[in-house]
């Protein structure tokens, strides 16, 4: 599979949710302090990412 959801401890041990395509790190969300609530911004990213809408801030 080219893309996946990962969830890791950062260096403070708190859990980060990160979205990896061809194995290159594309985003990932604030450090959390329970993996469940890791869990619930992956839930969150596919549930509302789909329809969210492209905006630029071009300065």
């Amino acid at each position: 599979m080219a893309h996946k959801f990962l969830i890791e401890k950062n260096k403070k041990g708190e859990f980060v949710a990160k979205f990896k395509y061809n194995s290159e790190l594309m985003f990932w969300t604030e450090g959390y302090s329970s993996k469940a609530s890791a869990v619930n911004a992956i839930e969150s990213i596919k549930k509302n990412g789909p329809g969210a809408p492209t905006e630029e801030d071009l300065g």
